[in-house]
């Protein structure tokens, strides 16, 4: 009996598929695959789902702009192509520094500022130490030469903080406010000190802008001012409050223990100055005319020869009332 296994009913399949297509007739070429599909392409033939719109590989993708570099690419400068920032020199040649007389010299200015110029070369250290010098020396008589010299200080050492504040002072002495503003939130932002808010509150009422003058001066903590800068930032308040109509305000803004009738600091004649401002708005003409007398007598004492250490004893100032 003849096992049914001997009979190999699968020796059909393992012959390969030519030997099935030569025996029964039909080329090998000429078969197609069960899952391949009329509508799929081969390999020769454009894909569907690719449209006439989109280009090639050779062709370039109609969202690229000629004109703007793409990742990747390498492509040369154009000819006549600027650099993004001109050479130092270059600059000098476009904004000629004004002239420093040989009789000033970098000792002219002084020594802590002179100490923030140590990170410059010698040689730069010493030109600017020359054009803040003489922009200290002419800020009074003649602020435009003096804010000149502070540019060119600035073009020469413009991450330097005292660069900075002498250039914002500058700015403010010829009533370029904005300038002004720019300059000293760089300064502030370089030194981190906030010993010149008074004159950023002050600059914020030059461009026009009195409700953000308070907003700035509120802002530090006048405890941790020095006492120069705690007076000066009560008169710019003092200020800004007048701007805005509110002079009762304006009044209290300077009620600070710095207003000492009896003696005078170096910032006594205009804290006395500025409270004969506030009660003359508010139509107290004789309190006013005491402290504006206050005020002229103050800086006279300061300024004679018997002032010693920026304070003088001003009993005779009531006598001169």
């Amino acid at each position: 009996m003849t096992d049914d296994r001997d009979r190999r009913p699968h020796a059909e399949s393992t012959r390969s598929p030519s030997d099935r297509q030569r025996r029964s007739g039909q080329p090998y070429r000429d078969d197609k695959k069960p899952y391949r599909g009329e509508d799929k392409p081969r390999r020769d033939e454009k894909k569907p789902y690719r449209g006439e719109g989109k280009p090639r590989g050779d062709e370039k993708k109609p969202y690229r702009d000629d004109k703007k570099p793409q990742r990747g690419d390498r492509r040369p400068p154009r000819e006549g192509a600027r650099p993004s920032r001109p050479p130092q020199d270059a600059d000098r040649r476009m904004h000629p520094e004004p002239e420093l007389p040989d009789e000033v010299t970098a000792r002219d200015l002084h020594p802590a500022a002179r100490n923030e110029l140590k990170t410059l070369s010698k040689e730069n250290a010493d030109h600017v130490a020359r054009h803040l010098a003489m922009a200290a020396a002419l800020i009074d008589d003649d602020p435009a030469r003096a804010h000149a010299h502070a540019e060119a200080a600035v073009r020469r050492a413009g991450r330097v903080a005292v660069v900075r504040e002498t250039a914002a002072i500058t700015a403010y002495a010829i009533g370029d406010f904005a300038l002004a503003l720019r300059e000293l939130r760089t300064y502030r932002r370089i030194s981190g000190r906030d010993d010149q808010i008074a004159l950023m509150v002050d600059s914020e009422r030059g461009v026009g802008r009195p409700d953000r003058a308070l907003e700035v001066g509120r802002s530090v903590d006048r405890e941790a001012l020095p006492v120069q800068a705690r007076v000066e930032l009560a008169i710019a308040l003092s200020g800004a409050r007048l701007d805005l109509g509110q002079p009762e305000r304006a009044l209290l803004e300077l009620e600070i223990p710095e207003l000492d009738p009896n003696r005078a600091f170096e910032w006594s004649p205009a804290l006395f100055a500025a409270r004969a401002t506030v009660l003359e708005e508010l139509g107290r003409d004789d309190e006013a005319a005491r402290w504006r007398q206050r005020a002229e007598v103050a800086a006279e004492a300061l300024d004679s020869e018997s002032a010693a250490d920026d304070v003088v004893i001003v009993d005779e100032i009531e006598e001169e009332l």
